[in-house]
């Protein structure tokens, strides 16, 4: 498998899966504002849609957006990373995932354009801080989304938990539950190491 990625772009998520997984896979760099490869190939004709994550498979299909990404890399890996297929806990990752993709990275994502007036910033901002006090109280008396268990829907909620503190420097400090639970989840040795490969982290 071959993983187009940007550093620290939603494509983060996917990247932790497949660490997770344990699955072998290349990783390939995306200049997103030029669509250019780092050998100067063009992006689109990897993915038509010129956004990352995208996955290509040893068949050499393509796969697109991130909450299905996961999944199929949970599927294929078979190590907990998400529930059974058709079972109930399943319809509830999906819930999350949805909840991820929908309200939240699809208002923080506005925030990092370098056109977009303050005002119109400040609305997404606002929406985005209502969905993470939502999430404050869900994960209370909970290590990670579904309980114990870590699945891809934590690696997909951490990456928009980097965007807000670390990159648009929310302030989440009366939210100690979403802090322990960013805190948990960027200790996970497969997690620093995707933060790592992108640079995010400098290697030990």
């Amino acid at each position: 498998m071959k993983l187009y990625y940007s550093p620290g772009a939603c494509s983060l998520s996917p990247h932790i899966a497949l660490l997770e997984a344990g699955l072998p896979y290349d990783l390939v760099k995306v200049d997103l504002r030029a669509k250019k490869l780092e050998n100067g190939d063009d992006f689109l004709k990897v993915n038509p849609k010129g956004q990352v994550p995208a996955l290509v498979l040893d068949s050499g299909e393509l796969v697109t957006e991130g909450p299905i990404i996961v999944q199929m890399i949970a599927d294929k890996a078979g190590k907990n990373l998400a529930p059974p297929r058709d079972s109930d806990e399943r319809y509830k990752l999906l819930e999350w995932l949805n909840y991820i993709t929908t309200e939240l990275h699809k208002n923080l994502g506005p925030m990092f354009s370098p056109v977009l007036a303050d005002e119109a910033k400040g609305f997404f901002k606002d929406r985005a801080m209502s969905k993470f006090k939502y999430l404050e109280t869900a994960l209370a008396g909970r290590d990670h989304l579904m309980g114990k268990q870590f699945t891809v829907a934590d690696g997909y909620l951490f990456t928009m938990l980097m965007w807000a503190t670390d990159r648009l420097k929310f302030d989440l400090s009366d939210m100690p539950n979403l802090l322990a639970y960013k805190a948990r989840i960027a200790a996970r040795p497969k997690v620093q190491e995707a933060m790592t490969k992108e640079g995010l982290l400098k290697a030990a």
